[in-house]
């Protein structure tokens, strides 16, 4: 690959991370605190294109000048106007329209965004249910707003003692095991998408007659000691008693990333 195509291909990755940076379109491949990272990564990314652009301008007119014998020969330049790696019947040529292929990724990252990961990948993988260090006070309000991974840690470890026997109101999307079990998830994430995992609440009480996988809800229950074990991995799905349940948009960042804080 010609410098030239190694700028274009740096800027055209560079404005790739910009341009996902600056959406949403970054909460499908990275958690929300790596925007800034994602940004100036991005920022590189550009400089070193433009830097390389004038690097290769810089040499073409030493080479110029060289030629009208008013300046010395650079030690990379060679007669015959090539740079001595050889042009022999175009195969630099093709080889860099090859190289252009690598910049087909990029299209697909700008104009296909990748939808979330939802009930699919959530049975197929072991709720990542972690004990809390602490049970904080819950806010004020009635139903309280909280985090599914928060309640579910307070229902599964703390037994609901720390819940209060008040309402609660939950997001998050549906997903349905081989029974017809309802489960109310999120996807938790570490870094990126690549190593989300799922949490998950049981769903019982008044349900809605039509449960539509990942489809996404906004759920008011109160807690209940009710519990089943996760048939991958073993581990804890407690169980809300539902009140009321209804359907939301999905949200702009569809992860959570609270259960590793």
């Amino acid at each position: 690959m010609n410098r030239q195509a190694q700028a274009a291909v740096l800027f055209l990755v560079g404005g790739a991370m910009l341009h996902a940076g600056t959406t949403n379109l970054y909460l499908r491949y990275v958690k929300a605190g790596l925007q800034p990272l994602l940004l100036a990564a991005g920022a590189v990314l550009i400089v070193a294109a433009g830097a390389t652009v004038w690097y290769e301008l810089r040499e073409s007119r030493a080479a110029r000048k060289h030629q009208d014998g008013s300046g010395p020969l650079d030690e990379h330049a060679q007669p015959g106007g090539h740079d001595g790696h050889g042009d022999e019947h175009g195969h630099g040529h093709r080889e860099t329209r090859i190289s252009w292929l690598l910049v087909l990724p990029l299209f697909a990252l700008i104009l296909v965004a990748p939808p979330a990961l939802g009930s699919y990948s959530a049975l197929r993988a072991g709720t990542a249910l972690q004990q809390p260090p602490a049970y904080p006070a819950l806010p004020s309000g009635d139903p309280v707003k909280l985090g599914l991974v928060d309640y579910a840690g307070r229902a599964a470890y703390g037994h609901g003692r720390s819940l209060g026997g008040r309402q609660v109101e939950i997001t998050g999307f549906v997903a349905l095991d081989r029974d017809g079990t309802p489960y109310l998830v999120r996807m938790a994430l570490n870094c990126c998408a690549a190593d989300a995992q799922p949490v998950k609440i049981g769903l019982s009480g008044k349900l809605p007659p039509v449960l539509q996988p990942d489809s996404w809800l906004d759920v008011t229950g109160t807690y209940t000691g009710k519990q089943a074990k996760d048939p991958v991995n073993g581990g804890i799905i407690p169980f809300i008693d539902v009140i009321r349940a209804k359907p939301v948009p999905t949200p702009k960042d569809p992860y959570d990333e609270s259960w590793n804080q």
